[in-house]
């Protein structure tokens, strides 16, 4: 036998001489179960517990413990009854037919597998005295997670005014599930969501798109912190990624992280691919090979959960301890709980395809064996009044322990405000410069002159191609093992992989700190699914009056669509920008900054601001310095600016792009020429121009319409995007005639890209002519006319000036 092994079994043949005072808890109440090794498991812990005096009997274990099967069974009880019920008796009474719904809704195996996790999370708190963070990835579960926060009387302040343990609040939490009632706002009526949404108690984002917490997880804690991750096996087919977060975690500076998967074996159809490949013992095998260390617990049970959250924090700290105290290096293992259960289990139904959303084999409103089968399954959940009121009681220990509510976790509270802005180093106007480079030694002097904040850099690129040199060698690779002569470093806070939706995470995780991510604008679509649960969760928190305060993030999309021919059209792809352009216009920030001074300008602003994601189109390209100072800050408070002419001009060219605007400046000299009224506008956030906004809070960030886009004017609109998108959102009149990227490309360089598309300004002035009824041969040189009808190269005329 091992020595741990050894020391089970002496543990085990104590546990048996204590008996009298266990096997209260060993007995369970009504269907939790506790394994052996369980048993054997707590008792160490109690002992533990007692021994180090954060317990003064080990008595008080075992009664937190009967207390969280008594809060299991309930809760799943609850669960049970939000998917099918209508009314909900406290004395636990037979459901007839005209108590269920007419159309039953809720994803009730996931759910009902959740509660003992979730039970075993607040017990894990009760028995440390510590108020972890926690974390679910599938989000579709929050029936779990409500039903048990009204159990234990953990509800933000919208759930507690309307549910309370009683037959009338419970029988409106169970009505209000699934309900689809509109308010007159348009909103829902209903506080409870079919996910997590902005009123569960210490909920973090929707989890709608499952995998991002498994990809976040690891970069949210500060050091001191904790936070239990609640992650599906579902997720580990649906995102890759996952497995590099003991590559990232740093004593340093990352708090104790305990991910904790649910195998419950199906997805919605079908086992899951861990599932076919093997089960639970080969993902163990596969989680050591990837540098975890696993922990395989009985899923059914809380106390099993509560005893792994507090082993594995100890397992982790006593690596962070080995870490300073130079005894091991990095990479530590992860300490990864893997909790079996059936899916759906403690109700019918369970491990059935069945049990993913409705575990009864019919409807129990119209069909007797249905109602016959939930009477029986719900009756061996149900706990009595009184036995349930001290198994909360039992659960809330806060004020005694001098802790948070776990709805105040916090990674809820997360507030950061950069205490010294640093003004950007404008550049000389008819200078020449990269707005990428102007971005880089900024972003570094913003940083160093904030140093209490952590740093996270998402990077699936190359950082000293995309101009960011300076922020690479200052903040280095995060590695396990530095080259020599290369950025790298064991602390550093470049996040760097080939995969785009994880160094996204590895930024937007890092919320009590300042993030950056930088990459190619067309594999930055890849990124589009957790830019959008962010965007909407924080939308939420708007409209519900409490706004995030973490600060804003920036995604600078650059080696873009129009300087990025050469790599042929799979890297020219403006989708990313177009997308979030349809997102709310105060929380998703789309930005084509045309300079270095407009670059700086929109970047500072961005950290100015809490809770928004801001996506700067910025070329990396050496460009001429076109906006002083002031019309860059004039830029990014309005939303466009005049660089040429005034709003009276009979014919306006409109820049949405840097690379554009040079186009206009070209059209518009020959406009000049001619004696025309013609103005140039730059527009740089092209979402603050909708002549309707959708809501109140997306009008209070709209711009002045008339004084910048009068709709008498003959415009043309030059955008770096699709011309569809640019039609769609600005209003009807103020955009005649759009030219932008129309799927052309291949092997080209910047002014190829522009003619290919009908982007240049011999297009734009062709465009000014057709819609004045002028002849185009009156408006250019018979070169100018060979070149637009593609006789000869037209480059060298939309050239302003050789990038060096």
């Amino acid at each position: 036998m091992s020595h741990e092994e050894h020391r089970l079994a002496a543990l085990a043949r104590q546990y048996r001489e204590h008996d009298g005072e266990f096997a209260h808890w060993a007995r369970g109440y009504g269907v939790i179960q506790h394994r052996d090794d369980t048993q054997v498991r707590i008792f160490r812990l109690a002992c533990d517990l007692e021994e180090t005096g954060k317990i003064a009997d080990k008595t008080a274990v075992f009664q937190a413990l009967v207390a969280a099967d008594r809060l299991a069974n309930a809760g799943m009880w609850l669960v049970v009854h939000m998917t099918y019920a209508n009314n909900v008796y406290l004395d636990g009474r037979p459901l007839h037919a005209g108590d269920f719904k007419d159309d039953p809704q809720g994803h009730t195996g996931g759910s009902l597998n959740m509660v003992p996790a979730y039970i075993g999370y607040l017990t894990a708190d009760t028995l440390s005295g510590v108020t972890r963070s926690w974390l679910m990835g599938q989000g579709h579960c929050v029936a779990a997670v409500d039903a048990c926060n009204l159990l234990v009387g953990n509800m933000e302040s919208v759930h507690a005014a309307r549910y309370d343990w009683s037959d009338e609040g419970l029988s409106r939490l169970t009505r209000d599930f699934y309900a689809y009632g509109l308010g007159p706002d348009g909103l829902p009526a209903s506080p409870l969501g079919s996910h997590v949404n902005v009123h569960t108690a210490g909920g973090l984002h929707e989890g709608g798109y499952l995998g991002f917490a498994e990809l976040e997880y690891v970069h949210m804690p500060l050091p001191g912190e904790r936070l239990v991750a609640f992650l599906s096996d579902g997720a580990f087919e649906e995102q890759r990624g996952s497995d590099w977060a003991p590559r990232w975690w740093r004593a340093e500076d990352c708090g104790l992280v305990t991910p904790v998967m649910i195998a419950n074996g199906r997805r919605i159809e079908q086992r899951s691919t861990l599932f076919q490949q093997g089960g639970v013992e080969w993902f163990a095998r596969h989680l050591r090979h990837n540098g975890f260390d696993p922990l395989l617990i009985d899923g059914t049970d809380p106390a099993a959960f509560a005893w792994a959250i507090i082993e594995a924090e100890e397992r982790l700290q006593g690596c962070a301890d080995a870490i300073q105290s130079g005894a091991t290096t990095y990479p530590v293992p992860l300490h990864y709980v893997i909790a079996e259960a059936p899916k759906g289990y403690g109700f019918p139904g369970a491990g059935t395809n069945r049990a993913h959303n409705l575990p009864l084999r019919g409807n129990p409103a119209e069909d007797e064996s249905a109602a016959a089968e939930f009477n029986s399954g719900a009756a061996r959940l149900f706990v009595p009044a009184d036995a349930l009121q001290e198994a909360s009681r039992q659960l809330q220990n806060h004020e005694t322990q001098k802790r948070a509510l776990e709805k105040d976790h916090p990674l809820t509270h997360r507030s950061v405000t950069l205490e010294n802005p640093v003004t950007p180093a404008w550049r000389p106007v008819d200078s020449r410069d990269s707005p990428m480079a102007a971005l880089d030694e900024y972003f570094v002097a913003l940083t160093e002159a904030n140093p209490e904040w952590r740093v996270r850099i998402g990077n699936p690129d190359e950082l000293r191609s995309n101009r960011f040199g300076k922020t690479l060698e200052r903040f280095r690779h995060r590695v396990y093992k530095p080259e020599s002569g290369v950025d790298e470093a064991v602390d550093g806070a470049v996040i760097t992989a080939l995969n785009e939706e994880a160094v996204a995470c590895a930024a937007l995780g890092n919320k009590g700190g300042i993030n950056l991510v930088v990459s190619y604008e067309a594999f930055a679509v890849k990124m589009l699914g957790i830019l959008r649960q962010e965007i909407i969760f924080s939308r939420h928190q708007k409209e519900a009056g409490r706004p995030s305060r973490w600060l804003s993030v920036p995604f600078l999309l650059t080696s873009h669509t129009w300087e990025n021919g050469k790599n042929e059209q799979s890297h020219q792809d403006p989708t990313l920008a177009e997308t979030l352009l349809g997102e709310m216009a105060d929380t998703s920030v789309v930005r084509f900054p045309a300079d270095a001074n407009s670059a700086l300008a929109a970047l500072a602003d961005c950290y100015r601001r809490q809770g928004e994601i801001h996506a700067l189109v910025v070329p990396k390209g050496k460009l001429p310095v076109m906006l002083s100072e002031e019309q860059a800050q004039q830029l990014v408070d309005e939303g466009a600016v005049y660089l040429r002419g005034n709003d009276g001009a009979d014919i306006q060219l409109v820049a949405i792009g840097a690379y554009q605007l040079q186009q206009c400046l070209l059209a518009w000299r020959r406009l000049e020429d001619r004696g025309l009224n013609a103005a140039v506008v730059c527009l740089l956030e092209p979402g603050r121009f909708r002549e309707s906004p959708r809501d109140t809070l997306e009008a209070g960030c709209q711009a002045a319409l008339d004084n910048l886009l009068p709709p008498e004017a003959t415009r043309v609109v030059l955008a770096h995007t699709r011309p569809e998108a640019i039609r769609g959102l600005l209003p009807t009149g103020r955009a005649t005639r759009v030219l932008g990227y129309r799927n052309r490309g291949g092997t080209l360089d910047v002014e190829g890209m522009l003619f290919a598309n009908g982007c240049s300004w011999l297009h734009a002035l062709a465009t000014v002519a057709e819609l004045t009824g002028d002849n185009t041969a009156d408006w250019l040189t018979s070169t100018e006319q060979n070149a637009l009808a593609g006789r000869i190269d037209p480059r060298p005329l939309l050239r302003v000036e050789e990038d060096s």
